[in-house]
């Protein structure tokens, strides 16, 4: 009876866990035909799995704005490596960047911009062997900015609320 329980507990365990990753490779499948779609001129690294919850796309074609994360098993300088060869050819111009812990790689096209971030992943160093990174790319369309100073609000709001309490 104990060896049905334990067989039937390992089953229910191994199915979940299995399940998991059936829906997840269907996501990433899904996912990366969708951004494919509407950044197509955008490279993405082959090996790298693209994070649900932080993601955001909004519009499509020359007016897509939003942020991918990824994450990449290979190093931030192999990615660097990456996008410095892949995105040449594709219109993109890189117009400033930071390599240090870590990189941002500004790009410009037809208006839009575009910078990418890859860090180091957390978790990763000496005692793993190797090293993997966590990739974002944010994606900005022209005229996307109206306001050059949305936050003036904030800053009333938050005189109304020193005068508030100064007042007690």
């Amino acid at each position: 009876m104990n060896t049905i329980k334990n067989f039937t507990l390992v089953m229910a365990v191994v199915l979940g866990i299995s399940g998991c990753s059936i829906f997840n490779d269907a996501y990433q499948v899904e996912s990366r035909k969708i951004i494919t779609y509407l950044l197509s001129d955008m490279p993405l690294p082959d090996n790298a799995e693209i994070q649900k919850k932080p993601t955001v796309i909004l519009g499509t074609g020359a007016g897509i704005a939003g942020r991918i994360v990824l994450n990449s098993p290979v190093s931030p300088a192999s990615n660097l490596i990456y996008y410095s060869e892949s995105i040449l050819g594709t219109g993109w111009a890189l117009v400033s960047s930071t390599v240090a812990e870590e990189i941002v790689l500004t790009y410009t096209k037809d208006g839009r911009y575009a910078t990418i971030e890859i860090l180091k992943a957390f978790g990763t160093g000496w005692f793993e062997g190797s090293s993997s990174s966590v990739i974002t790319i944010s994606v900005v369309h022209p005229m996307a900015i109206q306001n050059q100073n949305p936050y003036t609000a904030l800053s009333e709001l938050n005189t109304n609320t020193d005068k508030f309490a100064s007042s007690k």
